[in-house]
């Protein structure tokens, strides 16, 4: 039996320098879970996920997840079920290409990235993220990428970035595709790309799926979606099946998650149309409790986010003593108009109902992100509560 080594991939250009183990980890001949640069998530990786210890023969990867308890677990994938994400990615996107890495390579986004163009028999271009993410620089890794089909991935923070950026958006305009996940695509972003002549595809899946199995709410071939403890509006826990779902938890073998072999029971909260396209409306463990009544953080800030002020939001719950928690809203704006909270709470209560309106509106220069460009929510509640 083989056992489980940390594999450092910095967010750095010399990630290729792992080529070697990142074939390893598409043959099987090694197991590995890779972390980042900084040392103390690399402690706290290496505590959860018992790394040096022994690991089943036909697993190859664990790959940490980013979940909002802050504790890690790690999704177990096989040589298998990573060459099944491939190839159904391949198919959905047209064929085999090359791609531009601008995301975390330890994060599943970013290393399905590193190991498509890989296991196509191409070098992918590495954007250094050291200081961020800069849309020029994009643009010129885009511009340098060969390949018969070229390919991307970002999360929505960066495509504002890009869309900003004049030189960056005609550079993507090129592309065959480009992958927004990681976090909920808004919908006025989404029709900005469009209307910028972006080829983009949105995103749905997860570590445990070995990255996005979802497109554009419809399923890549082999996965399956069924939709549990559904109301009547047809919402319910999303539940995913397919060749690429994760062989459990590292460590953790009865987890609820994995109890059907094949299956992966998210946390998110979705319906199926009679089209067979998935919505997403929002995750099971974030929702707010407010005067007894649940709103989905995700609905309002579907409607807060149309605003022309607001580039970003987040919506939480913080406590209330009379309420028990209070809808809050954090704003980045958009540099578009005064941001009017008086607006946005008018919006609100319009579109949904006034329980579901923000009792406080706050602004902020940036919101605290977690994993590949998700709302850090958690963090916005230790901050404000």
């Amino acid at each position: 039996m083989k056992s489980l080594r940390a594999l450092h991939l910095p967010a750095r250009p010399d990630v290729l320098d792992r080529r070697d183990e990142l074939a390893a980890v598409l043959d099987g001949s090694a197991a590995y879970v890779p972390v980042p640069d900084d040392p103390r998530e690399v402690a706290s990786l290496r505590d959860a996920l018992d790394v040096d210890d022994p690991i089943a023969d036909d697993l190859s990867l664990v790959i940490s997840t980013s979940g909002t308890t802050g504790i890690p677990k790690g999704a177990q994938h096989s040589p298998a079920s990573l060459t099944a994400s491939a190839d159904a990615t391949a198919a959905r996107l047209g064929g085999p290409g090359n791609w531009v890495l601008a995301l975390a390579p330890h994060h599943i986004a970013g290393l399905q990235v590193l190991l498509r163009a890989l296991a196509s028999g191409f070098s992918p271009t590495v954007l250094d993220l050291d200081d961020g993410f800069d849309a020029d620089t994009f643009a010129d890794a885009l511009d340098a990428l060969d390949g018969p089909r070229r390919y991307t991935s970002l999360v929505p923070t960066q495509l504002i970035k890009v869309l900003d950026s004049p030189r960056a958006t005609a550079a993507l305009r090129d592309v065959d595709a480009l992958l927004v996940g990681g976090a909920a695509t808004p919908v006025p972003l989404l029709h900005r790309a469009i209307d910028a002549g972006i080829p983009i595809t949105r995103t749905y899946g997860m570590s445990e799926t070995a990255g996005g199995c979802v497109y554009d709410g419809i399923p890549l071939d082999g996965v399956v979606i069924r939709i549990d403890d559904a109301n009547a509006d047809g919402v319910g826990r999303v539940v995913l099946g397919g060749p690429m779902v994760a062989h459990g938890y590292r460590n953790r073998p009865e987890h609820p998650a994995f109890a059907e072999p094949g299956w992966f029971r998210t946390d998110d909260l979705g319906r199926v149309d009679d089209d067979g396209v998935l919505s997403i409306v929002g995750r099971a463990d974030e929702a707010i409790t407010s005067g007894g009544l649940t709103i989905v953080p995700q609905v309002v800030e579907a409607v807060v986010v149309e605003d022309p002020a607001v580039a970003e939001c987040a919506v939480v719950g913080l406590p209330d003593d009379r309420l028990g928690e209070k809808v809050v809203v954090f704003i980045v704006p958009s540099g578009a108009g005064t941001l009017d909270s008086e607006r946005i709470r008018g919006a609100v209560t319009e579109r949904l109902d006034r329980y579901a309106a923000p009792r406080e509106v706050i602004e902020l220069a940036e919101l605290p992100l977690r994993g590949p460009g998700k709302v850090d929510r958690r963090a916005l509640r230790a901050r404000f509560s």
